[in-house]
């Protein structure tokens, strides 16, 4: 059995998958090691992976070591079944290293884009030959609606609803049909850019905003807020 952990800002993901293709028991806690202890106790783990936002996590990968766990701390120099073209890799996200990878893992030999709607939205690009060949960063759905009430005297800051209008009648509909149908035009000018240059193109979203932006693109696109554990379960199997 092998055990993926997902260490975030704020919080973890936990999962157990029994081969590359599946993900099981995906549990979410907040950052602490008693809560990670615990799943651990709940399977026999043989192998694990752990990607995590800031420094490596030295007590958790000591305690897995001592369990005899075979234990992979992603980073940008671990092998992956992708070809990284990206100029910096050593700056390029593991979150999106690994939401990449599940995409291939998921549509190999499929030229696939990638946005990943959360804190940030960043698009990201893998060709058919398995080729990343890089992607962009801009704010997220909630980055967009602080920034507007920071950044002015009297803008009121608003959040996300499922009612998107094209164009807003009010200072309230304003703000959020800019930032909700703005973020939805700026991935669709994306869609239509690579549709136009790639066959077949593959649409795929993930993140915490991904359910809510799914229904409301025009193209064929699919949320899979697992992206990332498929990734770092498929790293992992590429190394055990």
């Amino acid at each position: 059995m092998r055990l993926i952990i997902d260490i975030g800002n704020n919080f973890t993901k936990l999962a157990s998958a029994f081969n590359e293709n599946s993900i099981e028991n995906i549990q979410r806690f907040k950052n602490n090691e008693e809560s990670i202890l615990n799943y651990i106790k709940t399977e026999n783990f043989t192998s694990a992976i752990i990607s995590s936002v800031g420094n490596p996590n030295l007590k958790l990968t000591n305690i897995l070591k001592k369990l005899n766990i075979f234990t992979i701390i992603l980073n940008h120099n671990t092998p992956i079944p992708i070809k990284n073209l990206y100029e910096t890799p050593q700056t390029l996200g593991l979150d999106r290293l690994a939401a990449i990878v599940g995409a291939y893992s998921i549509y190999p030999n499929k030229n696939i884009l990638i946005f990943d709607a959360g804190t940030a939205l960043t698009i990201d690009f893998l060709n058919s030959n398995g080729e990343y060949l890089g992607g962009n960063i801009s704010p997220g759905l909630e980055m967009r609606f602080k920034a507007l009430n920071a950044f002015t005297h009297k803008l009121p800051l608003l959040e996300k609803t499922d009612t998107v209008n094209y164009i807003g009648n009010s200072t309230k509909t304003a703000i959020i049909s800019g930032v909700q149908q703005g973020m939805l035009n700026e991935m669709e000018g994306y869609i239509n850019k690579f549709a136009k240059n790639y066959e077949n193109l593959q649409i795929l979203i993930t993140g915490g905003d991904s359910f809510f932006f799914e229904n409301k693109l025009k193209n064929n696109i699919f949320a899979n807020s697992n992206l990332v554990l498929i990734g770092l379960n498929n790293i992992l199997s590429f190394n055990d």
